[in-house]
């Protein structure tokens, strides 16, 4: 007697099984769906399971869920409202979509997440409150990818027929599944950079081909190489590009100077860093027989070379900016025009765009000329050489310093001039900052590097008067041009830098932490909250603290960024503010230049929509530039400390999390992780509320802002991550 067959139970059963049923219908919500095909979605093959499909369907047409449009075939009832927003992932693989029209974000489970990856713009639906009041919602489209490439480590299978990529971003929560014919040879281990191609729907990963191999990890072309790659900016120019900029005229001729303000006569020089290759702006200084002084802020005329629709300018365009990373810069412009026609180089004849003021001695404009110039710079000055002179007080000229004779005595003269932009500039500065101006003075962080780029030594740079005298004078024109343009009647589109106010919940987390440190600010209105940031930015001046306060205070202000929409600029106090004075690395400088040239001839106002666009792009890639260089300063940090492994540091308590804190080291600024389960002697726990760790048993307490001594337990160039041990507190 056989034995009698029983049905298997299906193993693909699915939990929510109606909420399930909806949300395939409602992330397809234009399609229709029969239940063979919602089966199929669910991997759902036995007949019990196709009976609950059908049952649930049935439920949801009841409760008007659902709409059958045809026999047997369903569509979800537009009862939901979809809204856009951009996905931002945490590396725990959920996320929040941030929305214009929520306050808050709603949270996405990883579950829900549907194939969007971080910076993606998405469609989503709110379906439901969780216990914390906070609302949860799903992805249901994609509209646009943030970025397609990824950098990462391959890893061939063992039998070598195909690899996976594992990103570099800690937030890309999937590898890359790879085809062997589509790696480009590359050996397990490299560092690549590759695009996705597809994802299919039921499918973890997505499929995607290597793009670039950049080398063995931790080599220092392989890492520096690999910043620009995660970032999408590029290495070098296309061959087309440099062509096309080394067939450009470069000659100054006698009719194009006919068309300009000849200021060729007048005393003028640069003053930049010592190893400046491009000098975008210069001053020029005369004393005028009123007793006024007439003062030129001349910027290089890249608009005269960069002319619009021309292969050069739709590179210029795209990059946007230069990067600035430790070890190169990566320019906007070819370096023919960047370090050669446009770059105002002493003893040269350039073309330059030109402010012109006339000023009294107390700093008042009575006129102002804006316009094509031609000029001739006379001198190039180092921040320090310029300092020196400001110093002393007297007419010494530093003798590196080459100087050209003209009809005046030009050691005299050019020194006076310094001094007297360096009187005239401490008092803009002063007015500024009584209007409401914040002096964020962070300290930056540079290195000193061998032939091989390896960082042998640190030293932190800081704004001193030469800097600050260069400082006032770009925003003096960058103000008044913007002013110039915006005050005109009807209403002309302009390219503006606005930074909104800082926001009011950030601004009472700095006052809690800055509290720890005996700090008080006072946000009563704006006139306080400025004149207390000042109070606090210059307590902290050259404390223990500073950094980590300095840190805080920037994060607290509104992202700086380009549009058309005037809302003036918070940080500097100005109602109309716009770059004007960096053309050579900024293309938001060559908009304002076209802008103000197009202005000044009287034609009518530009497209505001396509200036808007421009801007918006113009501010994200600032914004990935930022992010490269701060990934740069993180990479040389981690490389120079792996050369004192063995040395003990003191370094401040910069940051407190549950799983460690962060240590900053007071000499170099390099900061690392402390991990709590590494530190010896008591288990710690996260106090979040003091921003500490605090041990079980002795009740010993690690808080913000304290001193403490550590050593490197492990410096990652691949991750740019320090890892510290934790010696204790300094003696």
């Amino acid at each position: 007697m056989s034995k009698k067959k029983t049905r298997k139970p299906s193993h693909n059963r699915v939990a929510n099984l109606q909420e399930t049923i909806l949300s395939i219908l409602k992330k397809d919500r234009n399609a229709t769906y029969n239940y063979k095909q919602i089966a199929s979605k669910l991997n759902i093959t036995d007949a019990s399971g196709r009976n609950q499909i059908i049952k649930k369907l049935a439920a949801l047409k009841q409760k008007g869920d659902i709409e059958e449009i045809d026999r047997g075939k369903f569509k979800a009832i537009n009862n939901t409202e979809y809204y856009t927003g951009t996905l931002d992932m945490t590396s725990k693989g959920s996320g929040y979509v941030i929305c214009e029209e929520f306050t808050d974000d709603i949270f996405i489970a990883s579950n829900n997440i549907n194939q969007a990856l971080d910076g993606d713009t998405v469609e989503l639906y709110i379906y439901k409150r969780r216990k914390n009041g906070k609302m949860e919602g799903e992805i249901t489209n994609i509209i646009t990818r943030k970025k397609s490439e990824f950098v990462g480590i391959i890893q061939l299978h063992e039998k070598k027929n195909f690899a996976f990529v594992i990103p570099d971003d800690s937030k890309m929560y999937t590898d890359i599944f790879v085809p062997i014919n589509k790696t480009l040879k590359a050996e397990d281990g490299d560092k690549v950079l590759v695009k996705l191609e597809n994802w299919e729907p039921k499918a973890s990963s997505p499929n995607g081909k290597v793009v670039k191999v950049l080398g063995k990890p931790g080599l220092h072309s392989t890492e520096i190489h690999s910043i620009l790659a995660e970032y999408g900016l590029p290495a070098e120019f296309p061959t087309e590009v440099e062509e096309y900029a080394n067939q450009i005229d470069l000659e100054i001729k006698p009719e194009e100077i006919a068309k300009r303000r000849d200021m060729r006569k007048d005393l003028t020089f640069t003053i930049d860093p010592k190893d400046a290759k491009d000098f975008d702006d210069a001053l020029s200084f005369t004393k005028l027989e009123n007793g006024n002084y007439e003062i030129g802020i001349h910027i290089a005329d890249v608009s005269h070379y960069l002319k619009e629709g021309t292969i050069l300018d739709d590179e210029a365009y795209e990059r946007a900016t230069s990067v600035y990373l430790v070890d190169r810069v990566v320019p906007m412009l070819p370096e023919i025009l960047s370090n050669g026609a446009c770059s105002l180089r002493p003893h040269e004849e350039k073309y330059t765009f030109s402010a012109v003021f006339e000023m009294n001695e107390k700093t008042e404009i009575l006129n102002s000329w804006f316009g094509r110039t031609v000029t001739y710079s006379d001198a190039r000055f180092a921040y320090e050489e310029a300092q020196a002179i400001i110093e002393s007080g007297t007419n010494n000229i530093p003798a590196e310093v080459s100087l050209t004779g003209k009809a005046y005595n030009t050691t005299e003269d050019i020194s006076f001039a310094v001094l007297k932009l360096d009187q005239l500039a401490k008092k803009m500065r002063m007015k500024r900052m009584a209007q409401g101006a914040i002096s964020f003075d962070k300290v930056e962080v540079k290195f000193n590097l061998d032939e091989e780029a390896n960082p042998v030594g640190v030293f932190f740079k800081t704004s001193k008067d030469a800097n600050k005298l260069i400082e006032e004078f770009m925003l003096l024109a960058n103000r008044k041009v913007s002013e110039f343009v915006g005050k005109q009647k009807p209403e002309k589109t302009f390219v503006y830098r606005v930074h909104d106010e800082p926001d009011d919940t950030k601004l009472a987390s700095l006052q809690t932490v800055v509290s720890r440190f005996g700090y008080k600010l006072n946000f009563k209105d704006r006139k306080t909250t400025t004149a207390s940031l000042n109070k606090l930015l210059s307590d902290v001046n050259g404390r223990k603290e500073q950094n980590l306060v300095d840190t805080l205070a920037i994060r607290t202000m509104s992202k700086a960024e380009y549009t058309t929409k005037n809302i003036g600029h918070y940080g500097l106090a100005f109602d109309y503010y716009s770059h004007f004075t960096s053309p050579i690395r900024r293309y938001p400088d060559v908009m304002a230049h076209r802008l103000l040239q197009r202005y000044l001839d009287g034609e009518k106002s530009a497209n505001a929509e396509a200036y808007e666009e421009k801007c918006k792009h113009s501010s994200n890639m600032e914004n990935l530039a930022t992010k490269a260089e701060r990934n740069s300063i993180k990479y040389m940090q981690v490389k120079f400390m792996q050369d004192h492994q063995d040395e003990e540091f003191v370094g401040v308590i910069s940051g407190a999390t549950e799983w460690g804190i962060y240590v900053e080291i007071i000499s170099n600024k390099c900061e690392g992780m402390v991990r709590t389960r590494d530190i010896k002697g008591d288990y710690f726990e996260f106090d979040a509320e003091n921003y500490a760790i605090v041990g079980r048993d002795t009740k010993q307490v690690y808080q913000l802002g304290d001193e403490v001594v550590v050593k490197v337990k492990n410096a990652d160039l691949v991750k740019k991550h320090l890892d510290f041990t934790l010696i204790g507190k300094p003696e």
